[in-house]
């Protein structure tokens, strides 16, 4: 058997609040990450972990003997950690890192703000890029690691799937297409637009398909994140495509309606590259190991 340290942490957390919702947040995942983490623990151990009670999750006898073996575990674990501070206390870094605007604003600031949360003398320079670029720029060595959608395979790289996520358009309930549940980019170029600054991937990915497609956006305003261009459609100023994660918490409050976009280009495959060669600082490849083995962008790769 096979247990990944985050899992058992993730079980205890569980186990103290007595609530998968609480405990999730203690580890700082989503309900649903945490969720299947916690079927994948239950598979491994062969049995299930808890038991739901109006009163809240407790653990089932294989839960209690689990707990018992994980909270040595873990309490080891952190003895070793805080000896072996002393050793790796000199360890610093820089890293590079390039992504689109999609898996920038969906994914990769919550593993980044907790990676740099626990690496005091590792720093971040994150910068925004168009897909179609970000290869040939690792490649030339400007940055260490790039993220963004359909990153080809290159001699000298590594390519990972990443995440897989979805362009759909949101609209106001009371928009004319909140009816619908799917709409070409053709026929929503016919109405006015919400978009993310004229610099961002997201914007000059959709400009191209605007050109390909013939027709202009209509675009009432630019603004600087997804959070905004949200918030306008709210206020019915127009409608927006955005990454399907962006628009997760408006859906579920029930202030803005998804479409599917029927265009085969709005499904979106997020590649990580970085270069594979010898003289690769080891930190980049452990950093990559990061981005890719969060919880969050687990799922997102399950699910397709």
């Amino acid at each position: 058997m096979r247990y990944e340290l985050k899992d058992l942490r993730l079980f205890q957390a569980i186990v103290e609040a007595g609530n998968l919702s609480v405990g999730a947040a203690a580890m700082h995942m989503t309900a649903s990450s945490a969720s299947y983490r916690l079927k994948n623990l239950e598979y491994a151990v062969g049995s299930p972990l808890f038991l739901r009670t109006p009163k809240g999750m407790r653990p089932t006898p294989a839960g209690e003997v689990l707990g018992r073996h994980a909270k040595r575990l873990l309490a080891d674990v952190e003895t070793m950690h805080a000896e072996l501070s002393d050793y790796s206390s000199n360890l610093r870094g820089s890293i590079r890192l390039l992504a689109n605007s999609s898996s920038l604003n969906s994914f990769i600031i919550p593993s980044l703000a907790r990676f740099l949360a626990s690496n005091a003398n590792i720093n971040v320079d994150l910068k925004e890029k168009e897909s179609p670029t970000i290869s040939q720029a690792i490649e030339e060595g400007q940055a260490d690691i790039g993220v963004g959608a359909g990153l080809e395979e290159r001699p000298g790289l590594r390519r990972e799937l990443y995440a897989v996520d979805r362009l759909v358009c949101v609209v106001a309930p009371d928009h004319p297409l909140a009816g619908a549940t799917s709409v070409a980019f053709h026929d929503l170029l016919a109405y006015d637009l919400v978009s993310m600054d004229r610099g961002s991937s997201n914007f000059l990915y959709l400009s191209n398909q605007a050109r390909l497609a013939g027709m202009p956006m209509r675009v009432r305003v630019h603004v600087h994140n997804f959070s905004s261009v949200i918030y306008m459609v709210r206020a019915g100023v127009g409608a927006a495509i955005v990454p399907a994660s962006t628009a997760q918490t408006a859906l579920l409050q029930d202030v803005v309606v998804a479409l599917e976009i029927t265009d085969s280009w709005a499904a979106r495959e997020l590649y990580l590259v970085y270069a594979c060669g010898p003289d690769q600082p080891p930190l980049i490849r452990e950093f990559a190991d990061i981005l890719l083995n969060d919880p969050q962008v687990a799922v997102a790769r399950e699910k397709h």
